[in-house]
């Protein structure tokens, strides 16, 4: 098969690394792609222009385009290549929502029985309105610009004074733009987070390994929210019972009520989770792979992915073609010094060319200048350790041992991802 992936960051890089593992591809081509998705096929340096997109697979002959970002899903990139006679992994704008609009995502749970915190919108205009609801709520509590926001339009407020300043940033300082229009009010979720992906032909799904993100900027979940510090897989927080209970009442239902209310969900299911004393509680839902979640459990999997993906695509979803037995991994994100706020750009990157066994350095925020690799982003590159046994504890050892070779001027990273897995494994 000829593949299409669009996109350019870690998450891409990781899907690209999969695909080109599979016996059934033939080649595979990245809009735009970075230097590491170079390594996987071929990169094209191309706009993500819907009919520049489209003119691509006419000539390329495309038997299936992956779409890896949320933006071009919820800009209806899906639709447009699926009216065109194209297969697509990723779902159409209308079902894109569920990530794209948090008022949809959370009226949907509320109104089909969802297990999730309770909450309240307001709009811009209605800033006294919410300054009063704030006032007479416990602490702490969380704020959540409604639209897109890279990961970082969570504000969580310990006390009156946050809150307030949270509300002035998002609705008069514009932090978040178009994004921060509405804000979801919400109480603040006690327990442990993690991610499942669901693969799904819109009735039918498989989950993934579950995997566990770090937000924070700072170890021991100190500091601004980021778009991922870090992750780890399988999460041993969520045990073969959790998973089969998020099955029965996160990921089934939610799939049903997509379909209920005409924006049936077909592609990647993201499903960020709370595990309370109360059960799973849904804290977001995305509509692709999530972000450094992507790096650790797309390499422990076994299987053809790209019949995968294609057989979902296809609304006949395979389930014969995945696998997990008993792989680990954990990805330790390395990122530019002021990250998430304001950072620099342009510095060298040192020590990719170092090749180690069960280590792949996943490329995010960086571009070829010349025979130079420099950073181009905040998350630079995702240093990941895979091992052929689920010994989590290993794997910290081996990408703390691999960042080692690794240098940019300014590199920050935190030094315990995968800690909270510790407490599940005595």
């Amino acid at each position: 098969m000829n593949v299409l992936l669009i996109g350019n960051g870690g998450r891409e890089h990781a899907i690209a690394y999969k695909l080109s593992e599979s016996k059934s591809l033939k080649k595979l081509y990245i809009i735009p792609g970075n230097p590491g998705t170079a390594s996987c096929g071929e990169n094209v340096n191309l706009k993500t222009d819907k009919d520049i997109i489209l003119s691509f697979c006419k000539d390329k002959n495309i038997d299936l385009v992956v779409i890896g970002p949320e933006q071009p899903l919820v800009d209806g990139l899906s639709d447009f290549l699926l009216e065109n006679g194209f297969k697509v992994f990723g779902p159409s704008a209308k079902a894109s929502q569920i990530e794209g609009d948090k008022v949809f995502s959370k009226n949907l749970m509320k109104k089909y029985k969802i297990p999730t915190a309770a909450f309240e919108v307001f709009k811009r205009e209605e800033k006294a309105k919410a300054e009063e609801y704030i006032r007479n709520s416990k602490f702490p509590l969380v704020l959540k610009a409604y639209g897109l926001a890279a990961g970082k339009g969570v504000l969580i407020c310990n006390n009156f004074k946050e809150a307030v300043n949270g509300l002035k940033l998002i609705f008069e300082e514009n932090a978040f733009g178009d994004a921060g229009e509405k804000i979801v009010i919400e109480e603040f979720m006690q327990g442990e987070e993690a991610s499942v992906f669901a693969i799904t032909d819109g009735n039918d799904f498989i989950t993934l390994p579950a995997a566990q993100d770090h937000k924070r900027i700072y170890d021991n979940d100190e500091g601004k929210n980021t778009g991922g510090m870090g992750s780890y897989a399988p999460a041993p927080v969520i045990t073969e019972e959790l998973q089969k209970e998020i099955n029965d009442t996160v990921i089934l239902p939610t799939l049903k009520a997509m379909e209920a209310e005409g924006c049936k969900f077909s592609g990647c299911l993201y499903c960020g989770l709370m595990i309370t004393t109360e059960g799973p509680k849904v804290v977001e839902f995305n509509c692709r792979f999530g972000d450094p979640e992507a790096q650790v459990v797309l390499p422990i999997l076994q299987g053809d992915f790209l019949k995968l993906l294609i057989s979902a695509a296809e609304g006949k979803l395979d389930k014969s073609q995945y696998k997990y037995e008993n792989k680990s991994a954990v990805c330790v994100v390395a990122a530019s010094a002021g990250y998430p706020d304001l950072y620099k750009k342009g510095y060298e990157i040192t020590g990719l060319e170092k090749k180690l066994n069960n280590i792949i350095v996943f490329q995010a925020g960086t571009k070829s200048e010349g025979d130079k690799i420099v950073t181009s982003g905040g998350r630079v590159l995702g240093i990941t350790a895979v091992c052929d046994e689920n010994n989590i504890p290993k794997c910290k050892i081996m990408a703390y041992e691999a960042i080692k070779n690794i240098n940019f001027e300014g590199m920050q990273f935190r030094s315990d991802i995968s800690d909270k897995a510790l407490k599940h494994l005595k």
